[in-house]
Formats: structure tokens, sequence, C-alpha cells
């Protein structure tokens, strides 16, 4: 298996290299930025897995960075703060991060979250370059972008991977148990509305591709429909 790219952009140097150390020692590569900045020029020239961003940094905090990246990437982003507070968890988790570590925080914390959102999104580097193109829809699974009649869409991380799940379960039934399972991981303490919101903004954002399907009583399943 190839190595697993991280970048973690965080102010503090002393906390970026603890990271980087913590991340190194259990096989990680990692990249370092101070700023948003900078980690939207890593993320331009290096084939990234996975982001560790802190909340609080001066100019851009890590939020406004979060919403940048989602624009254009779908990778997999955990934040790191001092914040602990539910709404701060849940800020982040809205803006379309993935999981929230508080500092102080363990090694084994840190790697053990770092590894469950890997397994969820599935995604490393060493992943096969491969298009998927259903109808008007064109997904690059190494580049981890859609493009729906020859115009890029920029989906969240968990719409990309709804979509993803649909197109390599095509025309199959799916639950929403299935799906919240799935992409959300059997961890994940929510309901299943989860589900129907998350495919209410996917179909949106699909528009004339909206290949989606409601399968009454079950789920969902995903079918181009030919006329």
């Amino acid at each position: 298996m190839g190595q697993t790219n991280i970048l973690i952009i965080d102010d503090e140097e002393d906390m970026r290299h603890l990271a980087e150390m913590y991340l190194e020692n259990s096989g990680f590569h990692c990249f370092l930025a101070a700023s948003g900045l900078e980690g939207y020029e890593v993320l331009k020239n290096k084939t990234i897995d996975l982001i560790i961003l802190d909340i609080m940094m001066p100019d851009e905090n890590g939020y406004q960075v979060c919403a940048r990246i989602r624009e254009k990437y779908n990778i997999p982003i955990i934040f790191l703060s001092a914040k602990g507070e539910e709404w701060d968890k849940v800020k982040g988790l809205q803006l379309g991060g993935d999981d929230y570590i508080v500092k102080p925080f363990s090694p084994g914390e840190m790697i053990a979250r770092i590894q469950a959102v890997l397994r969820r999104t599935g995604m490393t580097a060493t992943e096969a370059q491969s298009r998927i193109q259903l109808g008007e829809i064109v997904i690059e699974r190494m580049a981890r972008t859609v493009m729906v009649a020859d115009t890029m869409v920029a989906l969240t991380l968990k719409e990309y991977e709804l979509l993803l799940f649909f197109a390599d379960h095509y025309a199959q039934a799916l639950s929403r148990e299935q799906l919240l399972e799935h992409i959300w991981g059997i961890d994940y303490i929510g309901s299943l509305r989860t589900v129907d919101t998350h495919i209410k903004t996917l179909r949106m954002k699909l528009g004339v591709a909206d290949y989606i399907q409601t399968v009454w009583g079950i789920g969902y399943k995903f079918e181009v429909q030919t006329k």
C-alpha cells in the first residue's frame, strides 16, 4: 500500500511539528502549512489524502479555509482546536468537516480518528485512477471531481461519497440504513433524516443529471433514465 499524505494547517509551529511527529511515527507522510494560503499552495501541487485543520488562525480562520477548500476539493478534513463547545463542533461539521479533535489530545486519539475517517472515505493516493461516466455525469476518482454537462460541480465530501456509492451500486435499491452506515459510519449518532437532507442537496446540485430515484419503503437508487 502506498503512503498516505496528510496536510497539517496550523499557525502554531510547535503544534504542527508535534502532530507531524505523531503521524510520521504511525507511517503517514506529512506536509505542513502555517496558514490557509500556504495550505492552498500545497493542495495545488501535491496529492493529499486528509487535512488536519486548526480553527483559531490569524487572517483566515479554519472555518473560512474549510469553506474555500470545499469549493474545489473533496478531501477529508479533521478540525483541530482548543475550542470544545458543542456549537463549534456542529459548525465545523456543517461546513464540510469530517471530524473534530479538541486540544490537548493524545497521539492515540489523533491516529484513531484519522484512521476512522480514512476508512469511511476509502480514499488514498494509491487508489486506481479511473473515470466513471453516467449520462451527463463524469466522476474522476483520482481528482475527486464531478462534472455535470461539462460543468464542474462543487460537492461536499459527504455528497461526493453518496454519489460515488450510488455509482458503484448502479441501479441497486439502497436503504437509508445502508447509506448512513457506509457514508457516516456505524458509530454515527444521528437520524436517517441526515441521509434525506444530503440527498436533497445532492439532487439540487446535479440538476439536469439528477438520476437519484426514491424507492418507496426502501430508500434510493441511482439509474440513468433513457427516453
